[in-house]
């Protein structure tokens, strides 16, 4: 039986390393990484990289190829992970029984290499989280001390096969290639003192890479290609600087969860799971974020591509109670559990289409703002810099222009959501902008990036944020 491996939650833990920064691969942009690596044969090789999925398929994180041979790490049609080389006919095939499908978590993927061993299943090792898998459901050992190809003189792909095709979707942080060594998973991360399940990252930057090994840490957004351990660096295409994001293994941010759309095949889920975007056709669907509250204060921004046919509803879930399907309508307008803002005419739903107020419409350009005060039991709506219905996120117990938690349940988990009607396209900000903002407001503990000045006491939607307020 296939295993769905849950991801890491080691971003949720204060203290220790903190990775700065990822690269965002969104898979309809065609983005790739490419370089010519002037190798030699090698028995050798360790591959390390921290993962964050954002859809599902088979999609590529590594690939080279030199005459015939040809070296991959993927993840399959299903789900399963797999490393080959192939020149003709299969030298090395591993496919993992475990599944990845976990799109709101981080994996750490390590593969090592080492066909120095007279035992054949020590030849190739796979470790998620700094443990080893031992279960394939497909098994082909290299040969005793056969070249490993994975440093032939060659093109190196990250994010795509060497013939441009099954785009990684998603973020990478941390890559790491070291060139005949076999390592073990402590070069790369540890398990933490206080919570010993929990595998974290490590600072790798002192390692030797070998001649044609690299490090690539994605801290320079004008050159995400960059090698930062001093060798030739990758060439970028269809990658910009808005790419580089802060959602890192060490401090997660919420993005959309396309597991929780209603119906789940008529929108698309885009940008690091950034963006949502309805088709013509059927007329709803919603989109979900990946992470909730039953505590704190939080601040969301959504940009309005397009408004579509008949309209946006933007606000908030109770993901404890809500009925997803009747969610699809719009927050509030079908379901009794959560409230949203329509963009035509701006009236503000709750409880199954009751009315809280009425503020005006919104259309393509504009940015809402989402204050979710759970301390208190408000929520508030804000457009373009200016707080809805004469409404103050600050004004704590009185809650004033807000609505009150209270007409929808007492207590619950709360987080954003939307319906979106057909052509309703939104890009969502929880801290990390799939788009260009013109100012960048952070949160009291400098975690964000968001056009407009975040309320006092309010925070952005992230792991560390979370384990403290949340």
């Amino acid at each position: 039986m296939s295993l769905i491996l849950p991801g890491n939650v080691a971003s949720a833990l204060g203290g220790g390393y903190e990775v700065a920064n990822s690269c965002r691969f969104n898979d309809d942009d065609s983005p790739k990484l490419t370089k010519t690596v002037s190798g030699s044969s090698t028995t050798k090789g360790t591959f390390s990289v921290w993962v964050k999925r954002c859809s599902f398929g088979e999609q590529c994180l590594f690939a080279t190829q030199a005459g015939s041979n040809e070296v991959r790490i993927n993840f399959t049609s299903g789900d399963a992970l797999t490393v080959f080389h192939h020149d003709g006919s299969y030298q090395t095939q591993l496919i993992t029984n475990r599944l990845f499908r976990d799109v709101s978590a981080w994996y750490h993927i390590m593969i090592v290499i080492d066909t120095t061993q007279g035992t054949d299943t020590n030849r190739v090792k796979f470790y998620i989280n700094g443990t080893q898998d031992t279960s394939f459901s497909t098994a082909n050992w290299p040969a005793e001390d056969s070249d490993s190809y994975w440093f032939q003189s060659a093109d190196h792909f990250l994010g795509t096969e060497e013939i441009d095709s099954n785009y990684f979707d998603g973020y990478l942080a941390e890559l790491v290639m070291c060139q005949g060594q076999a390592l073990t998973p402590t070069s790369f991360g540890e398990f933490d003192s206080d919570s010993p399940t929990i595998w974290k990252p490590i600072d790798v930057s002192g390692l030797t890479f070998g001649t044609s090994g690299y490090y690539l840490d994605f801290e320079d957004s004008a050159n995400l290609g960059n090698d930062a351990n001093g060798g030739t660096d990758f060439t970028e295409a269809n990658l910009a600087a808005a790419d580089q994001a802060t959602d890192t293994p060490t401090n997660n941010f919420a993005t959309l969860n396309p597991n929780m759309a209603y119906p789940d095949t008529n929108v698309t889920f885009s940008e690091g799971n950034l963006s949502s975007a309805r088709s013509a056709s059927p007329t709803l669907q919603n989109a979900i974020g990946s992470m909730a509250a039953s505590s704190g204060k939080w601040y969301v921004e959504v940009k309005v591509v397009s408004a579509g046919t008949n309209g946006l509803i933007i606000g908030f879930v109770n993901l404890d109670t809500s009925n997803l399907q009747n969610l699809a309508a719009g927050p509030g307008d079908t379901d009794t559990e959560s409230a949203g803002m329509y963009s035509n005419g701006g009236p503000i739903f709750y409880n199954a289409g009751s009315t809280f107020a009425t503020v005006g419409a919104y259309t393509g350009g504009d940015i809402i703002q989402l204050a979710m005060d759970i301390d208190n039991g408000y929520l508030y709506w804000g457009k373009n810099g200016t707080w809805l219905n004469s409404g103050d996120p600050e004004s704590a117990s009185s809650g004033t222009g807000g609505l009150a938690l209270s007409n929808l349940t007492s207590g619950g988990t709360y987080t954003v959501a939307a319906g979106m009607r057909s052509g309703g396209d939104i890009d969502w900000n929880f801290g990390n902008p799939p788009f260009t903002i013109s100012s960048s407001n952070s949160d009291a503990n400098g975690y964000g990036n968001m056009e407009y000045a975040i309320p006092s006491g309010y925070y952005v939607l992230n792991s560390k944020n979370l384990a403290e307020f949340g």
